[in-house]
């Protein structure tokens, strides 16, 4: 596997695979600093702090312009001066590796 997440791509996940053990989850946030990891290792999360809320859309409007291209999509909050990212695999309610690519994907857009 490459040492470099973005390097990669989103796989269809189509449900039917168990998400990743928190210790598998923790070894991916090891390589996706900034993050955390919130209800027991389900969901990834960064909060981004912007100087203004234009700048906060802006990023917004980047961040799903990747989700589209990978098909991959997470949720948003947007407030003036920042924006918090959650991703985690719906279809299988917890995380799977394409949530780590896509979080490391999402940091090169800041």
């Amino acid at each position: 596997m490459p040492d470099n997440l973005c390097e990669l791509s989103c796989t269809p996940c189509r449900g039917g695979v168990p998400p990743l053990t928190l210790a598998e989850a923790e070894a991916f946030l090891a390589r996706t600093p900034g993050w955390s990891l919130f209800e027991t290792g389900r969901r990834l999360v960064r909060r981004y702090p912007f100087a203004d809320f234009q700048s906060a859309l802006d990023f917004v409007n980047r961040v799903g312009a990747l989700a589209e291209r990978e098909g991959h999509h997470p949720e948003m909050t947007v407030a003036w001066g920042s924006v918090t990212v959650a991703w985690w695999t719906h279809k299988i309610d917890g995380l799977h590796e394409n949530d780590f690519i896509m979080a490391a994907k999402t940091d090169t857009l800041r």
